[in-house]
């Protein structure tokens, strides 16, 4: 029960938001909306908006474009499937809110009857105290029966000539109607949306109204009677044995809570009845759920279905230990710069330490946002929730952590694993990697989403927990990044380099390796990397402004980790016309490989195979080499 109650603090903690709706720009640009949802309230997509006067008389009618509405429910509603017609209260599909549904669709006696069942429950609402003028103007119009009628004279569906509702459309496709376009099935399963018309006055659309939100909440509440000890909040309360779904998404079936077996051997003789095993309150299930579908909506990652999640109880923006820092929007209120900017003075650091201690300060900056004086009792929640089948979500990891460690462990992962990322053709930034970008790194160039999250899984506790990151994981990213040529696009290889130098560095972090070439390095794979990138950068610098090849040093990467010694000897008889085209720059390469090589003993030059410290060695020399200064040292001595 601790998700659970988690998620309902989290619901109390931001009651202001409720029924308010939000927005969030996708990856692709587009908007999407989202709403921390009132109790007994659900989501759906609706595909038709129909417009009614206050004396319930049509007034305009429209298809909408796949929109997301929130719509009344009841527990049977909300967990209906199959054959079992069970209305929603206001919002539904064609077979509940149109009487003459039977007059255009061939149907059994159980969908005939389902306009009835809808009124009825309808009627209820409208004769109780939290009745509203909308609702009643909705009622007095869908009681009329002329649903589809109306529809069809408005040109919104379209009947074929037995005077039935088209199954598709078969005619030419630029004449196809807008109905067909927007719902996936046929037209009979098209769900409904009402609005209000006032002349003169602009009507706040009931599927954002908080009055009626309010209304119908209350008014259900009053529909419950079973009242039971609440396993979450610990008080007796109307109990619930139908919890809700859709929590990923519109159409996803999948719920957390579910017992709908009871025959055979289902309590394994533990218990009589589900409610033994859990008991949750109607309220504390809502709430809980619409907080979990909220948070997913509005900050949760999503791949193949499995949901990684992370949220403070009152402070929601929390850097996720599965993101890198280059994609956050950071918040800088309550960062003392001036800290920060006389910490980095006071201490006698080179630029890598005082890029770690950037990081540290930024996030202690972001943790500071928290205010500990303020809140002692701040917890931070990291939540995945996945479905093994299409009717049950599992929820695979949950913690809960002090603020303050979160941050520590945080801060620490960005700081042993912080490399020079390069992301794209022209974004490069300075700290570890994105589990995704660890994946693809590993795994691509293109890994399905299977094989992402569960990398994203197993590095998790690499963060939380400060455990070791995988060997595989470290391997398969060190032999993608010795194998250039397997990629298309150059940037696509520098983007796996970096990210395999980010696991390397972790993995030796004892030997703190940064950046910045470190000359003093003695160990043999770092100088091998080293000679490497000094081979490669001499070739580079010899080409043709619009000579775009590979380097020999490049080339033969992968055989030069595998056999060190003897691949060493191919590149450097390669290298040799190159050197000599350079001049003097050349000379200045030349005495850079013999300086390092000899930092290598004769027993360590041999084929014995590289680790990954040699990748190191290879972008700390080939990005010193690239600033130059090396090179007009050089000029100035010769």
């Amino acid at each position: 029960m601790s998700y659970l109650k988690a998620l309902h603090e989290t619901y109390e903690q931001n009651l202001d938001k409720v029924g308010i709706a939000s927005e969030k720009t996708l990856r692709n640009g587009e908007k999407a909306s989202y709403m921390l949802l009132p109790m007994s309230h659900t989501t759906q997509t609706a595909h038709i908006e129909i417009i009614v006067d206050l004396q319930g008389n049509l007034y305009d009618a429209k298809v909408v474009q796949k929109e997301n509405t929130v719509l009344p429910f009841t527990e049977g509603s909300g967990s209906r499937s199959g054959q079992n017609y069970v209305p929603h209260v206001l919002h539904d599909k064609l077979m509940f809110v149109a009487k003459d549904y039977a007059q255009y669709v061939s149907v059994d006696e159980k969908k005939r009857v389902a306009h009835d069942a809808y009124v009825q429950q309808l009627a209820g609402w409208c004769a109780s105290e939290y009745s509203h003028p909308y609702i009643e103007a909705i009622y007095q119009y869908v009681k009329k029966g002329t649903v589809i009628t109306d529809l069809i004279a408005k040109g919104i569906l379209h009947i074929g000539e037995d005077g039935q509702l088209l199954k598709k459309w078969t005619g030419d496709i630029n004449e196809r109607p807008e109905i067909f376009a927007v719902i996936a099935n046929e037209q009979e399963a098209a769900l409904v949306r009402f609005n209000v018309h006032i002349p003169g006055e602009t009507v706040v659309p009931i599927w954002q109204n908080a009055q009626i939100f309010d209304a119908y909440s209350s008014y259900y509440n009053t529909q419950l009677k079973d009242v039971d000890l609440c396993y979450v909040t610990g008080q007796l309360l109307p109990r619930s044995e139908r919890h809700p779904n859709k929590l990923r998404n519109s159409g996803d079936k999948a719920k957390l809570i579910s017992a709908n077996d009871a025959t055979g051997f289902t309590f394994r003789g533990r218990f009589q009845s589900s409610l033994q095993a859990a008991n949750v309150s109607y309220e504390a299930s809502q709430k809980a759920h619409n907080a979990l579908k909220w948070l997913i909506e509005r900050q949760g990652t999503t791949i193949d279905g499995r949901v990684f999640l992370v949220w403070g109880a009152k402070n929601l923006d929390i850097p996720a230990a599965h993101e890198d820092l280059s994609s956050l929007e950071l918040s800088w209120d309550n960062f003392n710069f001036e800290q920060a900017h006389e910490q980095l003075e006071t201490k006698k650091v080179d630029l890598k330490e005082n890029l770690a201690l950037q990081k540290k300060a930024l996030l202690a900056g972001l943790s500071k946002h928290i205010r500990y004086e303020e809140l002692p009792n701040e917890k931070i929640y990291i939540l995945n929730v996945d479905a093994a089948t299409p009717g049950r979500l599992a929820i695979l990891y949950f913690r809960s952590y002090d603020s303050k460690l979160y941050f520590d462990q945080l801060s620490d992962w960005h700081v042993k694993t912080s490399w020079r990322q390069t992301r794209g053709k022209d974004k490069v930034f300075y700290g570890a990697p994105s589990f995704y970008s660890i994946a693809h790194a590993a795994y691509g160039p293109r890994p399905s989403d299977k094989v992402v999250k569960g990398v994203m899984e197993r590095m998790l506790p690499c963060v939380l927990d400060q455990r070791k990151i995988p060997l595989d994981i470290i391997k398969s990213a060190v032999m993608r990044a010795s194998n250039p040529q397997f990629f298309g696009e150059t940037w696509e290889w520098e983007q796996t380099l970096s990210v395999a130098c980010a696991l390397v560095r972790n993995l030796y972090e004892q030997e703190e390796f940064t950046v910045a070439l470190d000359v003093n390095c003695k160990d043999r794979d770092y100088l091998f990397g080293r000679m490497l990138a000094v081979a490669d950068v001499l070739e580079y610098r010899s080409l043709k402004k619009d000579e775009k090849r590979t380097t020999n040093a490049v080339r033969y990467m992968s055989a030069f980790q595998s056999n060190p010694e003897r691949t060493w000897s191919t590149i450097q008889k390669a290298i040799l016309p190159y050197q000599m085209s350079l001049g003097e720059k050349g000379n200045f390469y030349r005495r850079l490989i013999d300086e390092i090589g000899s930092a290598i003993s004769i027993e360590d030059f041999n084929n014995q195979a590289l680790s990954g410290k040699y990748l190191l060695g290879y972008y700390s020399q080939r990005q010193d080499l690239y600033t130059k200064k090396e090179i007009k040292e050089g000029e100035q001595q010769s």
